[in-house]
């Protein structure tokens, strides 16, 4: 994990990081090719052993996020969570108290069977809670995209004491 400008807000905490994983359900993910950026939100999954994070997410087996991922695999990531708006007496003091993890990585096109088959059920045990199986019937219909995350940070922006 890297540092943040704002440390009082980092998380560092494996435990809470994974409550963050869990909770948020959506990721936006980062691509650029020829200097044209590009976010699409997607739905993933993810292992988280020994601080080091793996995402995975699935997709249609072709499109724009995977012909550029195949241009430039460095992407970056962004999801969040327990977004709760407070007010303010001046509109500076307005805000958004969150949960979020943002990063940087490889994506990488899944290619061989038995990982794909792994991602989708590790997919969905993050989203759903639940375990899946999936065969090579199921898995040859999608693609499946995993990012070697190199950097991230988790951070929480509480409701400011004077709001509690």
């Amino acid at each position: 994990m890297k540092g943040m400008t704002k440390r009082e807000l980092q998380i560092t905490d494996q435990a809470q990081i994974r409550e963050i994983l869990d909770k948020a359900k959506v990721l936006h993910l980062g691509l650029a090719v020829n200097n044209e950026p590009y976010v699409v939100p997607m739905n993933y999954g993810y292992i988280l052993e020994d601080g080091k994070l793996t995402l995975y997410l699935h997709s249609a087996v072709q499109g724009k996020k995977l012909d550029m991922i195949r241009q430039n695999p460095r992407v970056f990531f962004e999801l969040e969570t327990d977004l709760q708006p407070f007010e303010g007496q001046v509109a500076c003091q307005y805000g958004l108290a969150y949960s979020s993890i943002m990063g940087r990585g490889e994506a990488r096109i899944v290619e061989d069977l038995q990982e794909k088959m792994k991602a989708m059920s590790v997919l969905m045990d993050t989203q759903t809670g639940k375990e899946f199986t999936f065969n090579e019937r199921l898995v040859s219909i999608v693609a499946v995209i995993r990012i070697d995350v190199a950097e991230y940070t988790a951070k929480h922006r509480p409701i400011p004491e004077r709001l509690r």
